[in-house]
């Protein structure tokens, strides 16, 4: 048996320069446009292009490309039409074009497939990204279950690459209200 492989370790000498490099941002139905604005002007601010990604839970990756892309297929193909991801591809390109009204700032997006932490990993690590953003996860009533049982995504970013991460907040505590 031999030994297990040290694992690589965030470190200046792993740093990639932001100056020029990708912007990698996780987007979901639904989400406000704070998250696009945010990485927009962060790449514009660095002269550099933005991949906007969602990563459907519904679908699995069957191959990843060297250009960050994949091919998926539906998780269980027989019980759901495996076409209704374009329409989620299109609302998305039509919400984050929607958000970029007036702003100048070259753009692609991915439809990835899987983990979002895993699939925003092998993007950024494809278009060697400077830095991967995210929305925090909303407080209140419409949390489902499911979210509040994962952990953020952003908090599985931050412990499982090295490429740093921007976490923009959706929604806050007012303190003074609430320590009362």
């Amino acid at each position: 048996m031999s030994a297990a492989r040290p694992v690589p370790q965030p470190d200046p000498s792993r740093l990639t320069p932001f100056a020029g490099h990708a912007v990698v941002v996780g987007v979901e139905p639904g989400q406000p446009d704070l998250v696009a604005v945010t990485a927009a002007e962060l790449a514009a601010g660095l002269g550099a292009k933005v991949y906007f990604a969602y990563a459907d839970p519904g679908r699995l990756p069957e191959r990843e490309l060297p250009d960050g892309r994949v091919e998926h297929v539906d998780l269980n193909p027989d019980l759901f039409d495996d076409d209704t991801w374009r329409a989620r591809e299109a609302s998305l390109v039509a919400a984050i074009e929607a958000a970029l009204v007036g702003r100048e700032v070259a753009w692609e997006f991915r439809y990835l497939a899987g983990r979002a932490d895993r699939a925003l990993t092998h993007l950024a690590r494809a278009v060697d990204a400077a830095v991967i953003v995210v929305g925090a996860g909303r407080r209140g009533g419409g949390v489902r279950l499911q979210q509040l049982l994962q952990w953020p995504v952003g908090v599985h970013l931050a412990n499982h690459q090295h490429r740093p991460v921007l976490v923009v907040p959706l929604s806050v505590v007012d303190w003074k209200t609430s320590l009362g």
